[in-house]
């Protein structure tokens, strides 16, 4: 192989390389035009949605993180140490009705913060070990996860999804397809102002979405799945973990959200293996790209001799 090709070679390695994980979450294979509001998400638009179920019945949404691990909320799992009646189903589209590309796993166990005793409190996530792998396809693909210094501004448009009642103890019906809803985010300061007539403490830790009007909310049986937000590289993030509100869709009342950007030690800590958006993508591509530095030196040394 001459020089030149094999120069080319090592580049679009090195490069595919470069790019392999950035391509990997956050990255729905099957598209859609989004439909703002409350409505039936298209089956396979938000990979990353799984149902936790406990005695074979829906109890919370989560999402994944990696092939061996779903993030969830610390009050989907009151009892942490026994998950025997637990199992997670991801490519899951209809809660009460067959699903093609489902994949059932039952729970090896769960890791929640320390100190965590209700959502209202803080510290509401859950890290979920599957006692077997997922396997991608276009139906199961992971979610990114951000970075601390990753910002989700007020007003910024993300999505919500979930299996949840549509109304305050009303159902989905039907076949229970998986529902998506449109919503801002709320600065710390307008959330904390709208609860404040509620006396309701919004923490360093929560991040709200939703409308001052309501009308658009997540609700109960959401508990635990994922807001997301799609960066400006077309990519999505997750901001939060469904954790609490008072009621569904009330005015001044918006959904609250466990804030992952205060979670990302946490869950670097108890799974290593993760990348974190911004952080992750960046500590990747200053080795890469020192790796192809050496790359392209040891080719072009005889060139020098």
């Amino acid at each position: 192989m001459s020089l030149k090709s094999r120069l080319i070679a090592t580049f679009l390695g090195v490069a595919s390389f470069l790019f392999s994980y950035a391509e990997e979450c956050g990255r729905p294979t099957l598209q859609e035009n989004r439909i703002v509001g409350g409505m039936d998400a298209v089956d396979g638009v938000w990979p990353w949605q799984v149902s936790v179920q406990k005695d074979n019945g829906h109890v919370c949404g989560g999402s994944i993180i990696t092939k061996n691990w779903i993030l969830s909320a610390a009050h989907c799992f009151p009892n942490p140490s026994d998950v025997s009646s637990y199992t997670i189903y991801a490519g899951w589209y209809y809660l009460n009705s067959f699903n093609t590309h489902q994949s059932a796993h039952r729970v090896n166990y769960v890791v929640i913060p320390s100190g965590y005793v209700e959502p209202h409190s803080g510290k509401d996530v859950a890290l979920v070990r599957l006692a077997t792998p997922l396997t991608w396809s276009d139906w199961i693909r992971p979610v990114c996860l951000p970075a601390s210094g990753t910002l989700f501004p007020g007003g910024m448009l993300c999505y919500v999804t979930g299996w949840g009642d549509i109304r305050n103890s009303v159902p989905l019906p039907g076949a229970g397809p998986l529902q998506e809803v449109q919503v801002p985010i709320i600065s710390e300061g307008s959330c904390r102002e709208m609860y404040q007539t509620e006396q309701v403490d919004i923490l360093y830790d929560m991040i709200c979405a939703g409308y001052r009007k309501g009308g658009r909310d997540s609700c109960q049986g959401d508990s635990g799945g994922p807001l997301v937000c799609q960066m400006v590289n077309g990519t999505w993030v997750q901001a939060g973990v469904v954790s609490f509100g008072l009621g569904c869709a009330e005015a001044n009342q918006p959904g609250v959200y466990a804030r992952l950007t205060s979670y990302s030690s946490f869950i670097s800590d108890n799974i290593p293996e993760v990348g974190l958006y911004g952080r992750a993508h960046r500590h990747q591509l200053e080795g890469s790209a020192a790796a192809l530095l050496g790359c392209l030196s040891a080719i072009l040394v005889p060139r020098w001799l």
